[in-house]
């Protein structure tokens, strides 16, 4: 992983907040590869957004019904893997809200392309479910953690 590479994928990263903020759908499916997933937590329809497509599509869509717009507030690229975590804002002029929270993105080696998004947002937990997670991402298979990594005695 050289310093061109990070550039290369915050360059990116910018990219694709430009495209979502133009509402530019071929923009948008550029900077994906074809089989691209983005994570969200629970309550939204339809997650996760499964292809370039549709994560083009449900975007222009968030412009163009709720006056969506996004400002990246950090950007942090990791120096030893095909990684990087933002932070950001999505701006919705139409309800007149606001909502905060990270990504984690993870490049493909080959192309360069964003191939998944895993969105964290900066809200209260829901308190109806024991794990509060990330709708259909397979944590065991990732290797994440799915119990605390030791006893608490008492």
């Amino acid at each position: 992983m050289s310093n061109i590479d990070q550039a290369r994928y915050a360059a990116l990263i910018r990219r694709y907040f430009a495209a979502c903020n133009a509402a530019d759908h071929a923009g948008l499916v550029s900077c994906f590869t074809p089989d691209a997933v983005h994570y969200f937590p629970s309550g939204l329809p339809e997650i996760p957004w499964c292809t370039a497509q549709t994560i083009a599509d449900k975007w222009v869509w968030c412009v163009e019904n709720l006056g969506s717009q996004w400002t990246i507030e950090k950007i942090l690229v990791s120096h030893d893997s095909h990684e990087a975590v933002i932070e950001w804002t999505h701006w919705k002029s139409i309800p007149g809200t606001a909502l905060r929270g990270d990504e984690w993105y993870v490049f493909d080696e080959q192309s360069g392309l964003i191939k998944e998004i895993r969105a964290y947002y900066a809200s209260p937990a829901d308190k109806g479910v024991a794990i509060n997670e990330l709708v259909n991402f397979d944590y065991r298979a990732r290797g994440y953690h799915l119990e605390p990594a030791t006893e608490i005695k008492r």
